[in-house]
């Protein structure tokens, strides 16, 4: 098996790689520090973007895919749903120029 990260530790990763690129990141809900699911809100400049979770495929690799309503205004009653079925999951904002470019490289 190969190691991997903690929820908790790729989640403060993403966050500080997105202020070191001159952006900011948030943790909008904390969940297991260990396992936890995460998803993650992509913004540009204020601009709502993607709403990403990480998934495993079916060779094992976790991979980041769009997830919920694409309709920004429906996304906080999909993320309250979310997390009352999993209270472990994490729910995360990073609002930085290029950002699925950093977490494709930070968190595969």
């Amino acid at each position: 098996m190969t190691p991997r990260l903690t929820a908790g530790m790729l989640v403060s990763a993403l966050i500080r790689r997105a202020e070191e690129l001159g952006g900011n990141g948030m943790v909008l809900a904390k969940g297991d520090a260990t396992a936890g699911a995460i998803l993650i809100q992509l913004a540009e400049r204020g601009v709502p973007g993607d709403l990403l979770e990480r998934r495993l495929d079916e060779a094992g690799v976790y991979r980041w895919s769009p997830t919920g309503p694409e309709d920004v205004d429906q996304r906080s009653d999909y993320i309250a749903r979310r997390r009352r079925t999993d209270p472990d999951l994490w729910v995360i904002e990073l609002d930085v120029a290029e950002a699925m470019t950093l977490v494709e490289d930070i968190a595969n």
